[in-house]
């Protein structure tokens, strides 16, 4: 009866103080995680992978073709309205090269209709990119670059990241900061300069994973235990 009760009022509590957390093991729910694609899509792919995951035994694989008809992702569009963690384990089959690429997208209000908050990669690391004005965190100086991280490939890594409502952003890859990849207001960072010079702050309507490619670029990922949350989780591996 208390266990019932206790369901009940977890229920009722807005969607900000609760989350989302999906392992794919009861499939892939493409109603709750339907595919994205704007604009055009030719050559990418979204399955559910029966071979590989990081717990259990599926998660979902993302052949991105080259070129940015061939980009395809999957995700939620539940999304906290405060401040938003999202945790995901990824695994990539290729290396990061000095192509900008991305594989995480996010509808950003805050920059207009039609514009994403970008998450991906350029001269082999980590990287935010800003739809509306091309910015990048890091800047992409050779001081820029040292200060973020390559993405390991064929493992599966955790990769974590925070986007406050004050405008300040956190990424962590397996429990560790990435100096590059943070920014927050009033804080100086001579590796954002691009980043800060607009007073844009992230207001994200959905998260999606996948893969997006500005040149010729192809690749495949694979994405297991998802959590969107208004909290961090971390790491299980940290």
């Amino acid at each position: 009866m208390f266990a019932n009760a206790a369901l009940l009022l977890l229920g009722l509590l807005p969607f900000s103080l609760g989350q989302v957390t999906e392992g794919f093991e009861n499939g892939w729910d493409k109603s709750a995680w339907p595919t994205y694609a704007p604009d055009c899509s030719q050559g990418g792919s979204v399955s559910l992978d029966t071979s590989t995951a990081y717990s259990g035994k599926n998660s979902i694989r993302v052949n991105g073709g080259g070129g940015y008809c061939g980009h395809i992702f999957f995700g939620t569009t539940k999304v906290p309205t405060g401040n938003v963690y999202v945790r995901a384990y990824i695994k990539a089959q290729k290396a990061l090269t000095d192509s900008h690429v991305t594989f995480i997208t996010m509808p950003d209000s805050a920059q207009g209709n039609k514009k994403h908050l970008r998450i991906g990669g350029q001269n082999k690391i980590l990287m935010y990119n800003r739809e509306s004005d091309d910015a990048t965190l890091p800047d992409l100086s050779p001081q820029g670059v040292a200060t973020s991280a390559a993405l390991p490939t064929n493992s599966w890594q955790c990769f974590e990241y925070l986007l406050g409502t004050d405008g300040s952003i956190e990424t962590w890859l397996n429990g560790k900061a990435i100096a590059g990849l943070t920014s927050k207001p009033g804080v100086a960072n001579s590796n954002a300069a691009q980043w800060q010079r607009s007073s844009i702050k992230p207001r994200v309507t959905a998260i999606y994973f996948g893969w997006e490619s500005y040149g010729g670029d192809t690749n495949t990922f694979w994405y297991d235990d998802i959590v969107v949350s208004s909290t961090r989780v971390g790491c299980t591996n940290a």
